[in-house]
């Protein structure tokens, strides 16, 4: 059986175009965010129904297909060479019910999408700083944005999931039904599943308090100092982070500067009150667009730095402080770097919540640059990570306690024994004995029909 085979019996039974390499909709399908991977699939397969998503499942295991499942490609990680990528980009259906503060997602639909459709309900989800990034992955992946410290991480909205399973089954997960994938899910990232959609809670957020500001570089020490100090006290309605940047000649300011970035879901002037003791560290602003606005604008309005590097943090000591402004003066450093005030509702989620580890861990540094900036910092870190931001693959299980990581383990052994979900951030599954005389999911799967349309 070749992958000819594969496509033809595949074209036989999916809704969504089947592409091959050598045409431009291959080369299209196959791309990631940003180019930072180049994967080389054998078939391309944009579903556009939760039956397509589970015939691609089965197919791919028939004929021995590797199998990854994309939506936007932010969070691709692992290549799927002479494999079935499976795209769900199509299925970007949002539907918003107003009266539960709930949207019902598809697995393509991006932030942006959502956020639209909750605005004209004065609700919003929870969603990073970028509206293009899909609401999937940044979910089950944890999912940490400007509301978080108020609502909690995106993972903690997650109410429902439907997902296709490694045998190719489709399954409704929630608290009630599945609860330990449901656990699971919260946080795994795409390890136990295709999500085929989702149901996320929304949030009383129509308007925020929000944008960022530019301070001489010069006070930048004094101001990262003051910022740790004030975190445990600063209310959790405040989103923040500061960063040193190069250069912000986009906004009119040339040479290493200081950004402040903040998102208030509550009352302007309690905004302003909260931000005051920074404005009187870092100094007179360069520039300062912090308004009231909607909360659709505000992450464009906010910024962000890419998270080349990333690691958590207990504290700041000073000496990480000066070896971080350092980083964006001297010749060879970094372009941006980034300290985020973690806390509020991400270290209290409550009982039941999902496996995203480390969450009592006040600050996170970002870095946009080479890799020495980092090595010079890790020596304070914790050693954790969070998963939407990790970019190496052997470190998976610093995303989690080691007691969840164990769960996740045994729990990925009974759901996909054959990792079958495996091309991602990758929780392998638990050893376990093959029971005599029992074939193996993957065996069902196998010899298991297509789905009907």
């Amino acid at each position: 059986m070749t992958q000819h085979d594969a496509a033809r019996e595949l074209r036989a039974c999916f809704r969504g175009p089947v592409h091959e390499p050598g045409t431009a909709d291959y080369d299209a399908g196959r791309a990631t965010f940003g180019g930072a991977l180049d994967s080389r699939p054998a078939l391309v397969a944009e579903a556009l129904t939760s039956f397509d998503v589970q015939n691609a499942v089965l197919i791919a295991r028939r004929y021995g297909l590797p199998l990854a499942v994309q939506s936007t490609g932010h969070g691709t990680r692992v290549a799927c060479d002479g494999g079935l990528l499976l795209k769900t980009g199509r299925m970007a259906e949002v539907l918003v019910d107003p009266e539960r503060r709930v949207a019902r997602v598809g697995a393509g639909a991006t932030a942006g999408q959502v956020i639209a459709a909750a605005a004209p309900f004065g609700l919003a989800p929870v969603a990073g700083s970028h509206a293009s990034v899909g609401v999937a992955g940044f979910t089950l992946g944890g999912g940490v944005g400007p509301l978080s410290r108020r609502f909690g991480l995106a993972a903690d909205s997650l109410l429902r999931a439907e997902v296709v399973l490694a045998d190719g089954r489709l399954v409704h997960v929630s608290a009630e039904r599945h609860p330990d994938l449901f656990w699971a899910l919260r946080g795994a990232g795409a390890n136990f599943g295709a999500v085929t959609s989702l149901e996320i809670r929304l949030h009383p957020a129509g308007r925020v308090f929000a944008g960022s500001a530019l301070f001489p570089i010069a006070h930048a020490e004094h101001a990262l100092a003051r910022f740790r100090d004030l975190a445990p006290a600063l209310p959790h309605e405040l989103g923040l982070t500061l960063a040193v940047v190069r250069d912000a000649a986009d906004r009119g300011v040339r040479g290493p500067a200081l950004a402040v970035r903040a998102c208030y879901a509550g009352e302007p002037d309690d905004a302003v009150r909260a931000l005051l003791p920074l404005w009187r560290a870092a100094g007179t602003p360069l520039v300062d667009d912090l308004r009231p606005l909607p909360y659709a604008e505000a992450g464009a309005a906010i910024g962000s730095t890419a998270p080349r590097a990333f690691e958590l943090f207990d504290d700041l000591p000073d000496a990480l402080i000066a070896a971080a402004v350092d980083s964006v003066r001297r010749p060879v450093g970094a372009d941006a770097l980034e300290v985020r005030l973690w806390g509020g509702a991400i270290s209290s989620p409550g009982p039941g919540a999902g496996p995203v580890g480390h969450r009592d861990v006040p600050f996170s540094i970002a870095v946009e640059g080479g890799p020495d900036v980092m090595a010079s910092l890790r020596p304070y870190s914790t050693g954790g990570s969070f998963l939407n931001f990790l970019g190496d693959q052997s470190r998976t299980a610093d995303a989690y306690m080691a007691a969840d990581w164990a769960r996740l383990r045994a729990l990925k052994r009974e759901w996909d024994p054959e990792n079958v979900f495996g091309r991602t951030h990758n929780v392998a599954p638990a050893p376990a004995a093959p029971l005599a005389g029992l074939g193996t999911v993957g065996s069902l799967a196998r010899r298991a029909p297509a789905v009907a349309r």
